[in-house]
């Protein structure tokens, strides 16, 4: 037998030293490392947030946040049909972090600044704080926009939305397993869509039995199931179940009023592409308590300003994944050499990053304008018809374009962004969730012809908000005056719909960048999305961009 050589050292050991490696994006304030998100902030009417925004923001980026979001997503929510004694209890259980999360928002008053402090501004706010807190970890995300979008249609029912509001506007976190009548706070869920139905809601089968006087704030008893019911913790529920006047509207509690368990039994917990902290489950409902929300038949139109209110959060939650999904590759290039320089100094690289950093500057602008539409609405009717037409068009195209950004970021990484140590397979598995949710593409694009449709004023108002960049560049106007001739020929209006939303999306965020967007952003947008100076993919904006300023002022450490 031969004797190791004297050198050998015992396992373990040192073969290399470590370096070259990107430092983890922690430690750093979300709100402020986003240049174009505190800009438009100030713009739009939200300058009064500012302090606020900046504490929160550092929280947002704190490392023990970003471990608590690690945490919530590595240990799914369980769950438990019954308890260890053969009850049936339906409920769900999450890791400890998930909750610090919930706090982390709930506490902030995310779920309800617009109407605890409604004064102007207080939509694009809240975005201030909604878009940093995305950026943790987005599966929180669906009970805190369930939870403020519910509160116009409660609010169709005074009775029921005095009972409930002051629980579901507390600036408090209880995730408590009891009757609402004993907690500090309480959120609210949805569960709309059925199996044979999906976003066609009319075509639910689930039934309302009166269960003594008809009208709202009446009790009725709900009998079917729910294909999908987001985060079925929450202290009740918004349902559309048919009425004997038709498709209705009902919030459906936890508990019953007499402190029971309600029949609403959970079946299984979805195994979801991403979004997976938050649990997302089937339900049967078996006699169910509901009271009513407005007027029997009138399901829809009681619930669907909390569908508008859900889909400016789509738009701003896709803008907070593809912001992230930016800033992580920046903040990787930063670090990371190759070839003898740094990958932020290589050309290829910095066009790479300069067009998805354009990208996420052009849907800041666009969900924080539609935001301001929010504040903006009440009152003036040629305003509304705006925050009527820009909804569907904001969360058609940047819950569109998040995937694409969130791939593109992911290889800036190269291999390092492939394993699920780093965060770009999560922010990639994370990314399609907006489009899907509240109304897929297809959903978004024939609302807008059915606004349109039924108020032509409506695209008239949208044109009034381009024709304030009037002049600004000729290639925009070409690009509108091309697209009003789109708009004025109907025939097959339906087959080229998403070719005209996705360029009512192009103008808008064009008009918006000529006007508020450094000089390298509007002209980086102009050549490549609008003159289609470019190639179909990321980095393939045309020579003569600064691409290497419009990068620093992108750069998550640059505040």
């Amino acid at each position: 037998m031969n004797a190791s050589p004297a050198s050998a050292s015992p396992a373990p050991f040192e073969t290399h030293s470590v370096d070259n490696q990107a430092r983890p994006l922690e430690d750093y304030n979300v709100f402020l490392g986003d240049k174009a998100l505190v800009e438009a902030v100030e713009r739009e009417g939200g300058s009064w947030i500012r302090d606020r925004a900046t504490a929160f923001g550092a929280r947002c980026g704190a490392a023990s946040t970003i471990r608590d979001a690690e945490f919530a997503e590595r240990f799914s929510p369980q769950l438990k049909t019954h308890d260890r004694f053969g009850r049936r209890i339906d409920e769900v259980e999450f890791h400890p972090s998930y909750h610090a999360l919930m706090a982390l928002a709930f506490d902030e008053g995310i779920h309800a600044l617009p109407w605890t402090d409604p004064r102007p501004g207080a939509h694009v706010a809240r975005a201030a704080l909604y878009i940093p807190f995305n950026q943790t970890n987005d599966g929180p995300a669906c009970p805190l926009t369930m939870t403020f979008a519910s509160i116009p249609a409660l609010r169709s029912t005074p009775d029921v939305a005095r009972a409930w509001e002051p629980r579901i506007l507390a600036s408090a976190y209880d995730p408590a397993a009891q009757p609402v009548e004993q907690k500090r706070a309480a959120t609210i869920g949805m569960a709309m869509t059925e199996k044979q139905g999906g976003s066609d809601v009319r075509a639910n089968t689930s039934r309302a039995t009166p269960l003594g006087n008809r009208g709202p704030g009446s009790g009725y008893e709900i009998v079917g199931h729910k294909w999908f019911c987001s985060a079925p913790m929450c202290d009740a529920f918004l349902v559309l179940a048919q009425a004997p006047g038709g498709l209705s509207c009902f919030l459906m509690p936890r508990w019953r009023p007499d402190g029971t368990r309600n029949a609403f039994h959970i079946q299984r917990l979805k195994n979801k592409l991403g979004n997976r902290s938050n649990a997302s489950s089937e339900v049967e409902l078996h006699g169910a308590f509901g009271w009513l929300l407005g007027e029997e038949g009138r399901g829809v139109p009681t619930i669907i300003e909390m569908v508008r209110h859900t889909r400016l959060d789509c738009a701003l939650g896709s803008t907070a994944v593809t912001r992230h999904a930016v800033a992580q590759a920046i903040n990787h290039c930063r670090d990371r050499a190759a070839f003898g320089r740094a990958l932020i100094a290589q050309p290829l690289m910095t066009n790479v990053l300069a067009d998805l950093a354009v990208e996420s500057e052009a849907a800041t602008v666009l969900s924080l304008r539609v935001a301001r539409a929010f504040d903006e609405q009440e009152g003036d009717e040629d305003k509304a018809r705006f925050a009527r037409i820009a909804t569907p068009i904001a969360k058609y195209w940047i819950c569109k374009r998040t995937p694409a950004v969130a791939y593109e970021a992911l290889e800036c990484h190269g291999g390092n962004g492939f394993v699920e140590d780093s965060i770009m397979p999560r922010l990639y598995r994370d990314s399609p969730v907006n489009s899907v949710w509240e109304g897929s593409g297809n959903v978004q694009c024939l609302d807008l012809l059915r606004a349109v449709g039924r108020d032509p004023a409506t695209l008239a108002a949208y044109f009034a908000e381009i024709g304030l960049a009037k002049g600004r560049d000729p290639r925009l106007d070409a690009f509108v005056g091309t697209l009003k001739a789109e708009l004025a020929d109907l025939s097959n209006i339906e087959t080229r719909a998403r070719r005209l939303v996705e360029r009512l999306a192009l103008a808008l965020q064009a008009a918006l960048l000529v006007q508020h967007a450094p000089a390298a952003v509007a002209e980086a947008f102009l050549a490549s999305r609008i003159a289609a100076d470019s190639g179909r993919a990321f980095g393939t904006l045309p020579p003569g961009i600064d691409t290497a300023a419009i990068v620093s002022r992108a750069d998550p450490l640059a505040a």
